[in-house]
């Protein structure tokens, strides 16, 4: 369980990089749910990783996902999904937090480059309210580019719709048939 070493209180990973302006490490931080872990998550996490000497992901707790995405979300519990984000060589750090947005998380580490993905560009009309704390303190907001087709949710709708086939084909998952879930 070599990856749940990585999951730190903020209290843990500050004391681990040190003060902004005192760090000898460029730290990158970034911040999502990372509900359905899937390449478009991984390659995007190499990019962050890209951009300096250690790589902080932020990782909303179940209730705050549930907030952002809605009752039946998360799918995996946040003790699973910081267990498979610690598990990529390219996080350094997995730090829960329960807010709705990184801004507390971001004003607090102090982070080099701060990094989502394009879908952040000003023209999208997606707010970023984090960029505001970033700049603030003279940090950077990268903006990486997305993998196309790859979400959690475009997942989610992927599975759905291949069960509503096979289902609708006559197919029994051998699981179900024999009571066990």
């Amino acid at each position: 369980m070599m990856g749940m070493e990585k999951t730190k209180s903020l209290d843990e990973v500050l004391q681990q990089v040190g003060p902004f302006g005192d760090r000898r490490l460029k730290v990158v931080l970034t911040n999502g749910c990372f509900d359905l872990l899937h390449p478009g998550h991984v390659r995007y996490l190499e990019a962050a990783r890209g951009l300096g000497d250690c790589l902080v992901v932020g990782l909303n707790t179940d209730e705050s996902v549930r907030s952002l995405k809605g009752r039946q979300r998360p799918i995996f519990p946040e003790d699973e999904r910081a267990e498979m984000l610690a598990a990529l060589e390219c996080v350094d750090f997995v730090v829960l937090f329960g807010d709705e947005t990184a801004e507390r998380l971001v004003s607090l580490l102090r982070p080099d480059s701060y990094v989502k993905g394009a879908d952040y560009a000003p023209d999208s009309g997606k707010p970023l309210p984090e960029a505001e704390a970033v700049r603030a303190y003279g940090g950077r907001v990268e903006l990486i580019p997305l993998v196309e087709h790859q979400s959690s949710s475009a997942v989610v709708q992927r599975i759905l719709a291949r069960y509503d086939r096979r289902r609708d084909a006559g197919y029994r998952c051998p699981r179900a048939s024999s009571g066990r879930a």
